[in-house]
């Protein structure tokens, strides 16, 4: 554990009351701007806004679907941009058993939980603790407490999420969290939905993606995980080999309209940066090369997108853009052969994330 994260944490501590900090906290939007390389992130949720880079020809968009306003990410119920948990992902039967103890949890897709519950961390209010808009490396800092027994998890944990821009245009996000008087489980994710082609630009199926990673966590009819490992050869799921999205989807069993699966990274078991996946938007010329620590990265292609009225009133429709969103495996916690995602007192939850985009002419 880094000495600038303890020391965060006894500063926020000596504050008292957290969940009254966190919540008393005003709702804001603020920049992170690097040349033509920006930003835009509201404490609500910790989302990411806008991410506005340059194609081919210079030419400036935005390339993750939001909305104009802060009230309407209130109303949002597909987690644009935001950082959801305590445990993203899906949580079957949304109970887990740990330490001889049986949690239920606070069930919000049906008898599942789904990204923390009906007032995950993407529902929250975050406080603003660091913000450099400009410089070397812009950066912001933000905080939650999520108090004991939340949405039925167990034990108060202290999270923070950091997003830095860096040249040449790369954005990092760093998550950490910290428990602090019981174990629990702990699964982060950043849920930007991105269209490289611009936010406003129509569907992702003709981009074309690689994923490094050989296996999948199959799942049953309500997405949870059989607690299989099994591999992508031969099937749709195979994105080993860059191509384009659209080509294999008719493809996909059980009548699925597009893709909502977690990839086994190649060399999952350890801890270290990796390579997740890459993205090429051909009109563009954007590419988007994500790594992380994670052992896991979710591939969806915004299926259930339906009339979403986004920024400047452009309506998003199935497929307008895809979430790679590094993580534990789903429902880790009912896996005994998954990774384990608990964080018990006194250790520190770390997950990192780095997208490096870039463009290339024909």
């Amino acid at each position: 554990m880094s000495k600038i994260f303890i020391f965060l944490c006894f500063n926020i501590l000596a504050l008292g009351n957290l969940a009254h900090v966190s919540s008393a906290h005003k709702l804001g939007i603020y920049e992170l701007k690097k040349g033509d390389f920006s930003i835009k992130v509201t404490n609500y949720g910790a989302r990411v806004v806008s991410v506005i880079l340059p194609d081919k020809n210079g030419k400036l968009a935005d390339v993750v679907l939001g909305y104009d306003t802060i009230k309407e990410y209130m109303n949002d119920t597909g987690h644009f941009g935001a950082i959801v948990g305590r445990v993203a992902n899906r949580i079957g039967g949304a109970q887990f058993t740990l330490n001889g103890t049986h949690y239920k949890l606070d069930a919000n897709e049906g008898t599942n939980m789904l990204h923390g519950g009906k007032k995950g961390f993407s529902q929250v209010i975050w406080k603003v603790i660091k913000h450099e808009k400009r410089g070397p490396s812009p950066h912001i800092t933000l905080f939650y407490h999520s108090a004991d027994g939340e949405e039925g998890f167990p034990g108060g944990v202290l999270v923070f999420v950091t997003y830095t821009l860096s040249e040449p245009y790369k954005l990092s996000v760093t998550m950490k969290a910290k428990a602090l008087n019981k174990a629990t489980p702990v699964n982060l994710a950043q849920h930007s939905y991105w269209n490289l082609g611009g936010h406003d630009s129509g569907d992702i199926l003709s981009d074309e993606l690689q994923i490094f990673a050989s296996h999948i966590t199959p799942v049953d009819k309500m997405l949870i995980p059989t607690g299989e490992i099994v591999s992508v050869k031969k099937t749709p799921y195979d994105f080993l080999s860059p191509h384009v999205i659209k080509t294999p989807i008719k493809e996909l069993p059980n009548g699925s309209k597009g893709y909502d699966i977690n990839y086994v990274l190649n060399g999952y078991k350890t801890k270290k940066m990796k390579p997740v996946a890459v993205v090429y938007n051909k009109k563009s010329g954007r590419v988007m090369k994500l790594s992380s620590n994670s052992p896991g990265v979710q591939l969806y292609t915004g299926n259930y997108i339906n009339n979403v009225k986004g920024k400047g009133g452009y309506v998003y429709q199935a497929y307008a853009a895809l979430c790679l969103e590094t993580q534990g495996f789903p429902d880790s916690v009912n896996h005994l052969n998954f990774p384990s995602q608990i964080v018990t007192p006194g250790k520190t939850y770390k997950h990192y994330m780095l997208h490096t985009f870039s463009s290339k002419k024909d």
